[in-house]
């Protein structure tokens, strides 16, 4: 019989929860307990009292975490919309722009006085990428130059593009060992 209670026993203590839960319950249950005790010692008027200031604070807290929550919402929505409204805006002028204009513009600025090679040097020099090697050759030109960064390339090919030239061949090849990107191009305006 002892051993059957003493299984019993192990088996009670194993279904038992983790100890730092119980104690945490019981610690908040002897929180409820004082408050509980405090609440009935205070008079009728008082705890009228308290109760009213509690739920205005409550109102209070609430009703203007409510609020600042809309504004923030609110002001969030209105920069959403412009930023879609200024997208679609500037989608719709892309028909518009003349880009003869703008390479009349470009060379008023003392570039068209350069020939040609020298203008697409220039640009690959401002877009970063030194020591091209940019030659004419005809109506065409010819360019080769050896950069580290994809992102460098794409700008000034994108930046080539804008000024009007079309890419006749386009050969870019990344070598393996230090990544760097080869780039061979012919090119007419």
């Amino acid at each position: 019989m002892k051993r059957l209670q003493r299984r019993t026993k192990r088996s009670a203590a194993a279904s038992t929860p983790n100890t730092t839960t119980h104690a945490l319950s019981d610690r908040i249950g002897t929180y409820q307990n004082m408050l509980v005790t405090r609440w009935q010692a205070l008079p009728p008027r008082d705890q009228l009292a308290l109760a009213v200031l509690s739920v205005f604070l409550l109102l209070f807290i609430g009703g203007y975490g409510g609020y600042s929550i809309h504004q923030a919402a609110k002001t969030s929505k209105s920069n959403y919309q412009e930023q879609v409204s200024d997208y679609f805006w500037l989608r719709a002028q892309a028909g518009n722009i003349d880009n003869k204009a703008l390479n009349a513009n470009n060379t008023t600025n003392g570039v068209a006085d350069m020939p040609p090679a020298n203008r697409i040097s220039a640009l690959l020099n401002n877009s970063g990428i030194t020591d091209a090697q940019v030659v004419a050759a005809g109506d065409s030109v010819q360019l080769r130059f050896v950069h580290p960064s994809q992102a460098v390339v794409s700008t000034a090919l994108g930046k080539l593009e804008q000024q009007g030239w079309q890419f006749m061949q386009l050969s870019m090849q990344q070598n393996l060992t230090d990544k760097s990107i080869e780039v061979q191009a012919t090119i007419t305006s």
